[in-house]
């Protein structure tokens, strides 16, 4: 029996059944948890609260207000005339008298006497107990939910959604080469000693997941206006040393490699990558770059390339948020066609 759901299992749990069930998802940090809210959010046309847990105190959720009667005041967060999606980050983080007062917006979806408008859905977000940052919630409040535990996104899922989301070409290509920087302490994989990932018996300061790789991207991508040494310094401190030191032989590779606005310009005399780390770079990187007034160029140059390369563009640029100045090529239509690439 499968023990976890991916992340776009979790929010279309979420979607589906969060106006009768409150779902907490447990899993491991920077993997994209808190991430749901904006999805959903979009996806659920719901006015997005999030509340980060673990800074609440008890008085933040509702305060004693005295006319003639005693009543209580919820916070603003949780008052809305429409339905609102309400994200109860890091509440296994929270205090034991919070976590207490929230039970029965976990399970009525209400803060003392006031109540959420019908149809609004609230779900949380904790790490696993087992990650050593003090998250837990005791066998009553989780009765109350349906208390799951998220995956970590493996390399090729991480790197679809890291397309549509303009990360550097340079640090795709590093995660699909280096495959096991997405591994989970807690599997067989990682268990090994693995040089980059979260685990709870080391110290490491920094270490590779989805939202650290995501802010190394941007510090990938001002590396001519940092410098080599001030880059090396910032990378080992987001994602950890082993990885700063082997992305830099990528960042290297990828450094040598003709402009694209060279290669556009120029496809049919611009010299091609060597090195098969290079030509995946380019890769990718033009699956983001690619417009419709450059595409049909960059299609002669792709041809002169390995085939495998041709057919990792392909299907990464139909993947992507790109995918319609792709298709609609008069280049790329007969590529397809001479490669099978319509069933």
């Amino acid at each position: 029996m499968t023990t976890t759901v991916s992340l776009d299992q979790a929010a279309n749990l979420v979607k589906t059944c969060g106006t009768t069930n409150t779902f907490i998802f447990q899993g491991e940090a920077g993997i994209g948890k808190s991430a749901m809210l904006g999805v959903l959010s979009r996806d659920t046309d719901l006015e997005p609260r999030y509340v980060d847990c673990a800074l609440l105190d008890l008085g933040d959720l509702q305060m004693p207000k005295v006319n003639d009667s005693l009543e209580f005041i919820p916070n603003k967060l949780f008052v809305s005339d429409k339905p609102i999606i309400v994200m109860l980050d890091e509440i296994g983080k929270a205090m034991r008298p919070v976590q207490n007062a929230l039970l029965t917006l976990l399970l009525e979806h209400r803060i003392g006497s006031h109540h959420l408008p019908e149809g609004s859905v609230v779900f949380g977000t904790t790490n696993m107990a087992t990650d050593g940052l003090g998250d837990k919630m005791e066998a009553h409040a989780k009765n109350r939910v349906s208390f799951l535990r998220i995956r970590k996104p493996n390399a090729d899922q991480w790197s679809e959604w890291a397309m549509d989301n303009q990360v550097a070409p340079e640090v795709i290509a590093w995660v699909r080469e280096y495959p096991h920087c997405l591994a989970t302490y807690t599997d067989s994989d990682g268990k090994t000693d693995n040089p980059y990932i979260f685990d709870p018996r080391s110290q490491q300061a920094a270490f590779v997941s989805p939202r650290s790789l995501y802010h190394a991207s941007h510090i990938v991508k001002e590396r001519k206006s940092l410098g080599s040494e001030v880059m090396m310094t910032a990378l080992a401190g987001t994602i950890g040393e082993s990885a700063a030191r082997d992305m830099e032989a990528f960042l290297n590779v990828a450094d040598a490699l003709p402009p694209f606005k060279v290669i556009v310009e120029k496809p049919e005399t611009t010299d091609i990558p060597e090195s098969p780390i290079a030509a995946t770079i380019l890769a990718l990187g033009a699956v983001m770059r690619v417009e419709p007034n450059n595409i049909n160029n960059f299609l002669i140059y792709l041809k002169r390339l390995p085939r495998e390369v041709q057919f990792l563009f392909a299907q990464n640029a139909m993947r992507s948020q790109n995918a319609r100045t792709v298709v609609t090529s008069a280049e790329f239509t007969k590529w397809a066609a001479e490669n099978s690439m319509f069933v």
